[in-house]
C-alpha cells in the first residue's frame, strides 16, 4: 500500500484544513463583529417567533458566532467601563483601586479577544482537543429502528487478532487468515446476534432478525423462505490493480477493509444455522474485485456460494456482476451538486442485477475514517453498488470533495442519505453487520493500532451490530472521531466540521436543505425517518441515553469476550468444535462435510447407515487448529439416509445426511 503518499496527502490535508477555521484568520477577526451582528439580528427573528426552529442546522451554526458577538460586546463594555475607572481614580490619586480597575480591564480585554475566535462549528478540532459535534451528548434525534428500538452491540475481544503481525506484508499481512482467530470471530457474530434480538440461540436470533426485517418492508413477519437470494456487499476498495493471473494484490498491500473472518462467519451462519442454499448466496464488491486470500479461504469452505468481480475472471472462479438496465437510484440534489469528472450532471445511477435479484443485503464495511466523507461505514460503502467504473461523481455530495473540505458544515445535501434510503440498498439490508477487527483513520490506510480504551494500543478487534443505520453508524463515528483527533498524529479527516451531517439528516427531516427532499426511488414519496442519531457522553464512559435510564436515542451494549482462559483446557470443551451441515443436502453423488478446531487434535469422520453400520472412514490422523472440509463421493451406494460423526479430543458430534439417486 502507498505508505510513502500517505503523509503526503495528509499534509496536503492539514495544510488546506487549518486555513479553513476562524480561528486565526485575520479577515474573520477584522469583520467578526459585523458577522456576528448579522447572526445575532438573523438568529433572533428566526428563532423569536418559532422557538423549535433552535434544532434546525442553520440556527446551530449562527448560535455560537452570535453567542461570541455577545461575549465580544459584553466584553469590549466592560473593558471600556474598567479603564474609565481605572482613569477616574488615578486623578484622585486611589492608585489601588486604579490599579485593580486596570487588571480588571486587561483581563476583561484578554477574555474577549480569546472569545473573537468562537469558530461557525462546534465541531471543529484545535490544537488536538476533541471539542465535540455541533449537537450536544446525549441529544437524541429521529425515530430509533429495531427489535429493542436504538440498539447497538459491540463485541469486543482483543485475541480475534493478531497484534503481532506485520500488517502490510504481502505473503502474510494482517488480511490472511493466519493472523485471525476465526472462533473468535464466530463466538463474537453469535454473542452480537443474541444480544442485538434478545434470544439465546443462533437460530432463534436469526429467526428474530428475518421476521423483524420482513414485517417492515411490509411481508409479514416471515423467516426466511427457501431459495431466497442472499447479496453479501464487502468493501474492497484497494482491489482495482490486480495480477489478472490469480487477483492477489500488485499494490495498495494492507489496506484496511471487509476481512476474511468476519465474511467467513457470516456465510457459516447463514449457511449452517439459518440453512440458506450455498447456492442462493453472492459475495463481493462489484465495482473491484475479489482478491486470492478472500476467495482460497471463502471457497475452500463454501464452494458453492457465487463470488462477484467487477470484469468476471470466471477462470478464477469468479462471476461478472451484470449491470441492470431497469434499477437505478435518483439522486435528490436533481443535478444541483453531483458532477462526473467531465463536469456533466449527474441525475441516477444504474445498479446491478444483484440487488435486485437478492431479497435480502447483507453490507458488511470496515469501520474507518475517510479523507473525502470524514468517515466511510454502511452509507459510503455504497459508493461501489453502481454501476460506472468510479464513484468521483459522487464526491460532491461530500464534506471534502477534493481532498480540502470545502462543504464543510450542516444542512447541505449528502448522497449518503440517498444511499441509505434507497429500496434496494437500505430498504433490503437485512441487519447491519460492521467489520471492525482491523479499523484505521483513513480509507487507504493500513490498520492501526488505537490508544483509547479498552484497545490500550491494540487494534479495534471489534464487531458491531444493529437494526439501526443511522445509530451504528453514529456510534461509529464517535470512536472514530474520539481516537483520530489531530494531536493523535493520525489522519485527522473525521474531525472536519459536518461529517455526521448525513446522519442528521437521515434521523429528522428536520435538518434537510430547504432545497432538497430525499426521494432517490423518484416515487414522488419522500423518505421518512432511518433511525436515531446522538453522540455519547464522553470516550470513558460511552454512554448513551438508553445506557442513562432514558427511554429514548441510543442504547450501547458492550460485550468483552475472551478465550484466553480457557487455552490450556478447550480441547475438552465442545463448544469450541463445530461439525457443519453437509452441503448441499439432499445430495448426488458427491457433498462436502466441513468442520473446525480451535486446536491440534487427533480427529476422525465416519459415515454410518441407518444401522448404525461403519461404511466409511474420511480422516483418521491428528490435525491442526483450522477450517476443514472433506468431500465424500457416494458412487457405489444406493439413496437412502446416512449419518456422519466427528470424533475430535473429547467432542463427538453426529449430523443426518441424504443421498438422492
Amino acid at each position: 500500500m502507498p505508505v510513502k503518499s500517505s503523509k503526503c496527502q495528509r499534509g496536503k490535508f492539514l495544510k488546506n484544513y487549518h486555513h479553513y477555521p476562524l480561528k486565526g484568520n485575520w479577515f474573520v477577526r477584522c469583520f467578526f463583529p459585523l458577522t456576528g451582528l448579522v447572526c445575532l439580528i438573523w438568529f433572533l427573528l428566526r428563532v423569536i417567533p418559532k422557538p423549535s426552529r433552535l434544532q434546525y442546522p442553520c440556527m446551530k451554526v449562527a448560535a455560537p458566532i452570535a453567542s461570541g458577538f455577545l461575549v465580544y460586546i459584553v466584553g469590549l463594555a466592560a473593558t471600556v467601563f474598567s479603564f474609565k475607572k481605572a482613569r477616574q481614580y488615578f486623578r484622585k490619586s486611589k492608585y489601588i483601586l486604579a490599579s485593580i480597575f486596570i487588571l480588571a480591564g486587561l483581563a476583561t480585554g484578554l477574555f474577549m479577544m480569546s472569545n473573537t475566535s468562537t469558530e461557525s462549528h462546534a465541531s471543529f478540532v484545535s490544537g488536538g482537543s476533541l471539542v465535540g459535534p455541533i449537537d450536544s451528548a446525549n441529544n437524541p434525534i429521529g425515530t430509533a429502528k429495531g427489535i429493542f428500538p436504538g440498539r447497538v452491540v459491540w463485541v469486543h475481544n482483543p485475541e480475534a487478532t493478531n497484534e503481532k503481525c506485520v500488517v502490510d506484508d504481502p505473503d502474510h499481512g494482517y488480511f490472511m487468515s493466519e493472523n485471525m482467530n476465526q472462533t473468535a470471530v464466530d463466538k463474537m457474530i453469535s454473542a452480537a446476534l443474541d444480544s442485538l434480538t434478545g434470544q439465546t440461540s443462533d437460530s432463534a436470533a436469526w429467526s428474530a432478525i428475518f421476521r423483524y426485517h420482513n414485517m417492515t418492508r411490509g411481508k409479514g413477519g416471515v423467516n426466511y423462505g427457501k431459495g431466497e437470494k442472499i447479496f453479501i456487499k464487502i468493501n474492497a476498495t484497494s482491489a482495482m490493480h490486480v495480477n489478472p493471473a490469480d487477483l492477489t494484490s500488485t499494490s495498495y498491500h494492507g489496506v484496511s477493509e471487509t476481512s476474511v473472518a468476519s465474511v467467513l462467519a457470516v456465510l457459516r451462519q447463514l449457511v449452517n444455522v439459518v440453512g440458506v442454499a450455498q447456492s442462493d448466496i453472492y459475495v463481493g464488491d462489484p465495482i473491484k474485485h475479489i482478491y486470492k486470500h478472500l476467495y482460497d479461504v471463502w471457497h475452500a469452505e463454501f464452494p458453492y456460494v457465487h463470488y462477484l468481480d467487477h470484469n468476471g475472471y470466471t477462470n478464477l472462479g469468479r462471476e461478472k456482476a451484470v449491470a441492470s438496465t431497469t434499477a437505478k437510484i435518483t439522486y435528490s440534489d436533481k443535478g444541483m451538486i453531483l458532477r462526473t469528472t467531465e463536469g456533466d450532471t449527474v441525475y441516477d445511477d444504474y445498479l446491478y442485477t444483484i440487488f435486485e435479484d437478492a431479497e435480502y443485503i447483507l453490507n458488511i464495511p470496515m469501520l474507518k475514517g475517510h479523507q473525502r466523507a470524514g468517515m466511510t461505514m454502511f452509507a459510503k460503502n455504497h459508493f461501489g453498488s453502481h454501476t460506472r467504473d468510479f464513484a468521483s461523481h459522487l464526491h460532491n455530495g461530500l464534506v471534502s470533495p477534493e481532498g480540502a473540505p470545502t462543504r464543510t458544515g450542516y444542512g447541505l445535501y449528502r448522497v449518503q442519505v440517498d444511499l441509505m434510503s434507497h429500496k434496494l440498498l437500505g430498504e433490503k439490508n437485512l441487519v447491519y453487520i460492521m467489520d471492525a477487527l482491523w479499523a484505521t483513520d483513513w480509507e487507504l490506510n493500513k490498520p492501526i493500532k488505537w490508544k483509547m480504551q479498552p484497545f490500550n494500543n491494540d487494534y479495534t478487534s471489534s464487531i458491531f451490530v444493529s437494526f439501526d443505520p443511522v445509530a451504528i453508524e453514529s456510534v461509529g463515528y464517535d470512536f472514530l472521531r474520539s481516537e483520530f483527533t489531530v494531536a493523535s498524529g493520525a489522519d485527522p479527516s473525521v474531525q472536519m466540521p459536518g461529517v455526521d451531517d448525513y446522519l442528521h439528516q437521515a434521523a429528522d427531516s428536520a435538518n434537510w436543505p430547504s432545497n432538497i427532499r430525499y426521494d432517490p426511488n423518484n416515487t414522488g414519496v419522500h423518505i421518512a425517518s432511518l433511525g436515531v442519531h446522538e453522540h455519547w457522553n464522553n470516550a470513558t464512559d460511552k454512554k448513551y441515553t438508553r445506557n442513562l435510564g432514558i427511554e429514548t436515542g441510543i442504547e450501547l451494549i458492550e460485550i468483552e469476550q475472551t478465550i484466553h482462559d480457557d487455552v490450556v483446557d478447550r480441547e475438552n470443551r465442545p463448544e469450541y468444535f463445530q461439525l457443519y451441515q453437509n452441503y448441499p443436502n439432499p445430495f448426488n453423488p458427491s457433498t462436502n462435510i466441513s468442520f473446525s478446531l480451535p486446536s491440534k487434535s487427533f480427529v476422525t469422520l465416519k459415515i454410518f447407515d441407518i444401522m448404525g453400520r461403519e461404511l466409511y472412514t474420511i480422516v483418521s490422523e491428528e490435525l491442526s487448529a483450522g477450517n476443514y472440509s472433506r468431500q465424500w463421493n457416494t458412487a457405489t451406494i444406493s439413496s437412502g439416509i446416512y449419518f456422519y460423526r466427528l470424533q475430535a479430543g473429547k467432542f463427538t458430534e453426529t449430523k443426518k445426511l441424504i443421498l438422492m439417486r
